[in-house]
């Protein structure tokens, strides 16, 4: 019986610091909203655009890196907010984060940007060739 116990007691004190870490229960639903899952761990660094980076190896490998994106993107958030040296940590390309071992940045490299596809923001280039179907204009009168 106090095998039970103690393994309910335990449970309850990983729901309680995921509940504490995530920001009590209301910021525990934004989470929730945010990223349909709460889970917690131990902050492994930030970038320079504000996402936080966290591991907990309790959690199974593949499932135990994770990143909090920046508030001030609400949902607009995608994989491409990842710069490169945080990225090569989430994948498992190195054991050491960013913030113990900082990547090696040359001159001619160029800052991180982020993938606009999809978005009004993105390129879009213009055709220099002559459609061959004319889409129907429901404005225009037939004579």
């Amino acid at each position: 019986m106090a095998k039970y116990v103690t393994g309910f007691l335990d449970k309850a004190k990983i729901a309680f610091d995921i509940l504490k870490q995530n920001g009590g229960i209301k910021g525990s639903l934004y989470t929730f909203y945010r990223t349909d899952e709460l889970k917690n761990g131990t902050v492994v660094g930030k970038d320079k655009y504000g996402n936080t980076y966290y591991e907990n190896n309790r959690y199974f490998v593949g499932r135990n890196r994770w990143v909090i994106y920046n508030d001030n993107v609400y949902m607009d958030y995608d994989g491409s907010q990842v710069p490169a040296e945080w990225y090569g940590w989430l994948h498992y390309k190195t054991d050491l984060p960013p913030t113990v071992k900082p990547p090696v940045h040359y001159k001619w490299m160029i800052d991180h940007i982020e993938n606009k596809s999809g978005t009004q923001e993105a390129y879009m280039p213009y055709s220099t060739t002559k459609p061959k179907i004319q889409a129907w204009d429901p404005n225009v009168k037939k004579e």
